[in-house]
């Protein structure tokens, strides 16, 4: 048996078609994953996401270590609530786990990463963090729930205590605020989706509670598999799929994270993405829709100029009702024209710009 979040009874008793996920029992849909796809572009539903990594990183020298460790720079994040997206690296460069850091205080703050990843990530977090004495506290008695789409946020306020209803309501994107005094409710404004909302971390005791009074409200329980829709939709990197351990960031779309300033700032990793900027960056990650046959799908080839690529991820896309991707290819690639090799026959496709979908609307031409 897989380990279970507090909300296991829920997705059953829901309907929840349940999946072994990294380890996890989890509800991969709750008999349409493309409805629990349109809830979410159209109103709201609600993912639990208790199974990701929830890490306090406290110490006096808690922001050095993060200057260390992370290839963004923590020193962006200077006002209290505001997270940070950040890739850890290891020394060659590669991407052991894509990361949101939320300051709390100078001394307080908090990690989540994924949960595929948990055991690999506390190790490396607690080796790096030993010189700097930081305490690395992994928090599983805390669940986590995520509310997306255009009516989330209204609902979600109505069910907060008041004092972090007021809080709540004036959040910034990419902020979050804690209430301590409630017991330790934790409210970020960010997602996965493309669409706004929040994401709750909470004592386990209070996560049913709030998962039912969702419901209560129609609000709809969304699996693993309408999750991946949305964020492929939203042109979110899924790690495992767009970038692991043998991809850099600027192999995987994610130059934009790395902190390249201050020069003296001497991350993980540093010296590898610059030996690679130097020399010329062999690949880079792009965005595909399908005009032709078929559904594009993790692995196939994908046939350029410059020469041949791979899909990272692929799949239907239920808002545009077309196949999309992303994909790997030879940073030499030029145009939009490519063809995807699909049950071998080669299948014309089009690289655009990301996202595919934002709050709701599409973004590309079909």
């Amino acid at each position: 048996m897989g380990q279970r979040t507090p909300l296991y009874d829920r997705h059953v008793r829901m309907g929840g078609k349940i999946i072994d996920f990294a380890g996890w029992e989890m509800p991969i849909h709750y008999g349409s994953q493309i409805e629990e796809h349109h809830a979410v572009r159209r109103a709201a539903g609600m993912f639990d996401v208790s199974h990701m990594t929830v890490v306090d990183l406290t110490g006096d020298r808690a922001r050095a270590f993060l200057r260390k460790l992370l290839a963004n720079n923590i020193d962006r994040v200077q006002a209290p609530g505001k997270a940070l997206y950040s890739c850890m690296l290891d020394e060659q460069g590669g991407v052991i786990d894509d990361v949101i850091v939320y300051f709390v205080r100078e001394d307080f703050f908090r990690l989540v990463a994924n949960a595929g990843t948990r055991d690999k990530d506390l190790a490396w977090l607690r080796q790096q963090a030993r010189p700097f004495d930081v305490d690395v506290r992994p928090r599983p008695e805390l669940a986590m729930i995520a509310v997306q789409g255009p009516t989330a946020r209204g609902l979600v306020l109505d069910l907060l205590e008041t004092n972090l209803r007021t809080t709540a309501a004036l959040l910034e994107p990419f902020f979050a605020v804690l209430e301590a005094e409630n017991g330790e409710w934790f409210v970020s404004r960010t997602g996965y989706t493309g669409e706004d909302g929040f994401e709750i971390i909470l004592p386990v005791a209070d996560a049913v509670q709030l998962w039912d009074r969702l419901a209560e409200r129609g609000v709809r329980p969304i699996g693993l598999g309408a999750r991946d829709t949305l964020r492929l939709e939203a042109g979110m990197n899924l790690y495992g799929s767009d970038m692991s351990e043998a991809t850099t960031p600027l192999e995987s779309g994610l130059g934009w994270t790395v902190g390249w300033e201050p020069p003296d700032r001497d991350f993980i990793g540093r010296a590898a993405l610059e030996k690679q900027r130097a020399a010329g960056v062999p690949a880079k990650l792009v965005a595909l829709v399908l005009e032709g046959k078929g559904v594009l799908r993790n692995h196939q080839t994908v046939m350029t100029a410059a020469g041949a690529g791979e899909i990272t991820s692929g799949s239907f896309s239920p808002t545009l009702g077309r196949s999309i991707a992303r994909a790997r290819i030879p940073a030499a690639a030029t145009g939009e024209r490519c063809e995807v090799e699909i049950r071998g026959r080669l299948e014309p496709a089009r690289i655009v710009k990301l996202p595919f979908v934002r709050r709701g609307e599409i973004m590309v031409s079909l």
